[in-house]
């Protein structure tokens, strides 16, 4: 069964342009388009949708509030937004919200694709530029003190988790940092399933945070 995607975008090309990426794709199947937060809602009341594709600023209802909407209502859709925002508070926000991915709107298509399957199958996904977004937004709302207090989780850790924590932390995927380490994108998944539950964080950006709090980022 394809990935069923509702697209929410009150800009038409852009959301022909998103729709584009999935047409004659078998593993994926755009169900709706709609222009606001609202219409969305409307649409999942009566449709079959497997993971949302949000905008963030729209009319009527923007994206920020039809995610609460979804995350309250509609538990079993998974929510990734599609946004032209930077802002490390923004996307931190979402993201302990409950949104399983934060990407551009200039993400490739074919690295879309990917990202789209990983969230449909449980996982994360946030492209490089919103990784850079997070560290820089920490970076900049820190004092000098910033390592001043390191996490005794550290501890726990082995030098190859950290590694796996340096390179995520520099936005690189799971294929680019098998590349790098010379292992294969499945063992990158398994150490950072592991580092995650090591450091009792449950996503990308609190990981992010906290290699940035402890110096790991460089």
């Amino acid at each position: 069964m394809p990935i069923k995607i509702l697209i929410a975008d009150d800009h038409p090309l852009i959301a022909e342009g998103i729709k584009n990426t999935f047409e004659n794709q078998q593993d994926f199947k755009v169900v709706g388009v709609v222009n606001n937060g609202k219409e969305a809602i409307l649409f999942i009341e009566k449709n079959l949708v497997d993971i949302a594709l949000l905008d963030i600023n729209m009319p009527i209802m923007d994206g920020i509030e039809c995610a609460k909407k979804i995350i309250k209502d509609f538990k079993y859709i998974k929510i990734a937004m599609l946004s032209m925002y930077q802002e490390a508070s923004i996307i931190k926000n979402l993201i302990e919200l409950g949104v399983k991915g934060y990407m551009l709107k200039t993400i490739p298509s074919d690295e879309l694709l990917m990202a789209v399957k990983k969230i449909y199958n449980g996982k994360e996904y946030y492209n490089s530029d919103i990784t850079k977004a997070i560290i820089n937004g920490d970076n900049h709302s820190n004092s000098l003190n910033t390592f001043s207090k390191k996490s005794p989780y550290l501890k726990q850790l082995t030098t190859r988790e950290l590694e796996i924590i340096k390179n995520i932390s520099q936005g690189l995927t799971n294929t680019q940092i098998g590349k790098q380490l010379f292992i294969s994108p499945r063992t990158v998944d398994t150490h950072r399933t592991n580092i995650m539950r090591k450091i009792k964080v449950n996503n990308i950006a609190a990981l992010i945070r906290f290699a940035f709090k402890n110096g790991l980022t460089s």
